[in-house]
């Protein structure tokens, strides 16, 4: 059976490339595959607590910026809460998988030029002049719900894992996973704290090069993001764990892409390979990770991005006549 902590160790499944890694206990977190099935995004688990307290507060419609995540996990449980969804996207920069869905919810979608930042910008001023709710990492009650996937690992391996890594976009992620732990350490649910590994993509890394990158370009448009919301968070996570913050290129992205998809049949999106990519990277510069629990958060499914999957692999579809002899020639080749 596959649980949705996908565990790999020496002893189990093996292949070359498993054999030269020194990590033990290496766990892999598909983070858009619980609460958030039906969107194919961790940003589920955040939108329910963010909607239902906007809900609360009598808020007329919620409103965000996306690269495409958010405002598929916005617009569906908006529709499901019945909560009109506004989404500004910048023009030309969301997958089309990300972008349907928001649509099939109903949001209303506005397309503006220029990047995430510039999107993000605006829907904050919005916001400030109009009674709609800002459901961006900002809104403080999304990051209550996505620490939780924090409290999940705990529970699911009775204690924090030494490593922690993740892609790192808006920051919001690293910040909430570091508050869940810090908060069930705290209650005395685990005895150790993890150090947080977050990973920017190379020509979208601000945090990395410590100032806002203002065209950010990358082929994993879910961190395609160049003045992060969660800056501050993602520093104290970084700081507090005795982490790191470093960035991966597109070639190191793609690369973990196709290794976790054609080695361990995960098909992730671009950017939740990051944390992969980073992991692979730390490993050829020596981090020693012989004797220590690490976990991978991937956070969207590669069906968001189907279009970089047929572009960056290898095909392997072959079209012959509708003979068991044509078949046989190419099945037994």
């Amino acid at each position: 059976m596959i649980t949705l902590e996908r565990r790999y160790s020496s002893g189990q499944i093996q292949h070359d490339w498993q054999r030269s890694w020194v990590c033990q206990k290496l766990y892999f977190k598909l983070a858009a595959q619980a609460l958030q099935l039906h969107t194919g995004v961790l940003q589920g688990r955040e939108a329910v607590v963010a909607i239902a307290k906007a809900l609360e507060e009598g808020s007329r419609a919620i409103m965000c910026a996306s690269t495409g995540n958010t405002s598929a996990s916005a617009a569906a449980f908006g529709a499901y809460s019945g909560l009109p969804a506004l989404v500004i996207i910048p023009r030309g920069e969301v997958a089309m998988g990300k972008l349907a869905q928001a649509m099939a919810y109903g949001a209303k979608i506005i397309m503006v030029n220029g990047n995430f930042d510039t999107a993000f910008q605006l829907v904050r001023t919005f916001t400030s002049k109009h009674e709609v709710t800002l459901v961006n990492s900002v809104n403080p009650y999304r990051l209550e719900g996505q620490k939780t996937a924090a409290f999940e690992i705990v529970d699911t391996l009775e204690d924090a894992p030494d490593y922690l890594f993740i892609p790192v976009g808006n920051a919001g992620n690293i910040t909430a996973y570091w508050r869940g732990f810090k908060e069930y350490h705290e209650l005395g649910r685990s005895k150790t704290l993890p150090k947080m590994m977050g990973f920017q993509a190379e020509g979208a890394a601000p945090i990395v090069r410590g100032e806002p990158v203002a065209n950010p370009q990358t082929i994993a448009s879910a961190i395609r993001i160049g003045n992060p919301a969660s800056w501050k968070g993602a520093l104290d996570a970084r700081d507090s764990s005795g982490g790191t913050i470093d960035m991966v290129s597109d070639d190191e992205i793609l690369e973990a892409y196709r290794l976790l998809a054609s080695h361990e049949g995960i098909f992730c999106e671009p950017a939740s390979a990051a944390s992969f990519a980073g992991l692979v990277k730390l490993h050829k510069q020596g981090l020693d990770l012989s004797e220590k629990r690490v976990v991978c958060i991937f956070t969207g499914s590669g069906l968001k991005d189907p279009d970089l999957a047929v572009s960056s692999v290898t095909p392997h579809t072959v079209v012959v006549e509708p003979t068991l002899e044509a078949v046989e020639a190419v099945a037994l080749s």
